[in-house]
């Protein structure tokens, strides 16, 4: 699956991953491959993935995701330090 996180100042990540997890505004939830057509409010909280050199977490404050065809885009509010 490819990721994409990105904020109105930048891309933050994007690239290859096998994984994602995301603080959704009604409950966390995990993406694998092949999953279904998604769109869904984010809270904040942490965006996790693992890639093929290992796992990585943001902290962001809010956004959205869209999952279609094994592509993830995160529109984050912000991303935290």
């Amino acid at each position: 699956m490819y990721l994409e996180i990105i904020t109105p100042e930048k891309k933050v990540f994007e690239g290859e991953v096998s994984e994602a997890s995301f603080p959704g505004a009604a409950g966390a939830f995990q993406v694998l491959k092949g999953h279904a057509p998604l769109v869904s409010a984010l809270a904040n909280g942490l965006v996790g993935f693992s890639t093929a050199q290992g796992k990585s977490q943001f902290m962001i404050d809010g956004g959205v995701v869209e999952v279609l065809n094994d592509k993830i885009i995160v529109l984050a509010e912000k991303v935290l330090s």
